[in-house]
């Protein structure tokens, strides 16, 4: 019994010597890694919340009296031509007015020519004394009355039509015809000062197509308008659309307390047909560039411009680096690193600081093309 004790006792202090031995050794920290290389890096501005896409024209318009449509000349998807009548309201009596109008303009002007021509040949008769100078006098005010009674009765009829301009809609610009609120027999009436009602017509010229967003109070100052710009939206993933700054907003936007904003627009240097106004998007604007310069990942970077270097023997250390521009993908270094360095890329894991011993991780990237092909038994 004694000896299962002593027995017993010595594997006991074995295990607790091993424990000892190798307490102090601990399992190295698996980190991704990346090294700094040349590249282009920009100093960027994005928007705070989602803007949204507009055509630089849009109209939504209702005809300026209240009547029953009675013909539509479009529907909806159809393309016009600046002039084009979009929609007509009942108007036969208007148009009777402009008929009746015109003829009376004639008329009028028909009898003022005649008298001109009868003015004109009184002076010519009293210039060779072959007539009364009161007859000449009353030719000349007979012309003048008729040529007053003929520019009336032109300028009625530009009355009258103006009239009946008031029964139609026409289009003030190329474009799309993209809504229409009403058919044909039902009666529209404009909307009364201070009470919203829908247009009777949208019309979307979107050949031109600009987003408008806000920005934080703290990037306006280093934006102007001219600046190059990228737009994203979720409708189209990834892909990115060349735009241009047009306007900055001279004012800051107080709408929230604690998140001040400056909206700004930009227009797109290339707007697709199938670009639609209401996308959601987001911009990132280019505040300067740094061309052909050292780069590091911006998320390898800690608080202080601080990075972890891998060192030869796979421990790493805190380096203190010297930075440029940055934006949320790249930040440009200006000293403090070669090309060479190994630099620790996931720096929020667990057990990551200076003196650490580290083993580098492969990507899934490298995991990737480390894979071979599967082979197709046929």
């Amino acid at each position: 019994m004694t000896r299962n004790k002593k027995i017993i006792g010595a594997i006991i202090a074995v295990i607790a010597l091993s424990s000892f031995m190798f307490a102090g050794e601990e399992k190295p920290i698996k980190v991704l890694s990346v090294k700094p290389e040349i590249r282009n890096v920009e100093k960027t501005v994005s928007n705070t919340r989602a803007g949204t896409i507009d055509a630089c024209r849009r109209s939504k318009m209702s005809p300026a009296a209240a009547g029953q449509i009675s013909v539509l000349h479009v529907k909806e998807g159809d393309s016009v031509n600046e002039g084009d009548i979009l929609l007509e309201l009942w108007n036969k009596e208007t148009k009777a007015r402009v008929t009746a109008s015109e003829r009376s303009s004639d008329q009028a002007c028909i009898v003022s020519a005649k008298a001109e021509r009868d003015a004109s040949r009184a002076n010519e008769l009293y210039a060779k004394g072959l007539t009364s100078e009161e007859a000449k006098e009353t030719a000349v005010a007979n012309a003048e009355s008729t040529m007053a009674a003929c520019n009336a009765a032109v300028a009625q009829v530009e009355v009258t039509k103006a009239s009946l301009e008031r029964t139609m809609l026409i289009a003030p610009f190329d474009g799309i015809v993209a809504e229409i609120e009403g058919k044909l027999g039902e009666y529209v009436t404009p909307s009364p000062v201070g009470v919203a009602t829908k247009p009777t017509l949208d019309l979307i010229d979107n050949t031109c197509l600009y987003i408008k967003a806000p920005i934080d109070e703290i990037d306006a100052p280093d934006v102007r308008s001219g600046m190059k710009a990228s737009i994203t939206m979720d409708a189209f993933g990834e892909e990115e659309f060349l735009a241009t700054v047009t306007r900055v907003a001279p004012y800051v936007l107080d709408l929230e307390r604690q998140a001040r904003t400056v909206e700004i627009e930009a227009t797109f240097d290339n707007p697709q047909q199938y670009l639609l106004p209401g996308y959601s998007a987001d911009v990132t604007i280019i505040i300067d560039t740094s061309q052909e310069t050292l780069g590091l990942p911006t998320q390898a970077i800690m608080r202080g411009d601080k990075v972890y270097v891998i060192g030869d023997d796979n421990v790493i250390e805190n380096r203190q680096l010297e930075t440029g521009l940055s934006n949320w993908e790249f930040t440009e270094v200006l000293s403090g690193l070669e090309l060479d360095d190994r630099i620790v890329l996931s720096v929020d894991r667990t057990g990551v600081k200076d003196g650490a011993k580290v083993e580098i991780e492969k990507s899934d990237e490298e995991k990737e093309s480390e894979t071979p092909p599967s082979v197709t038994e046929e």
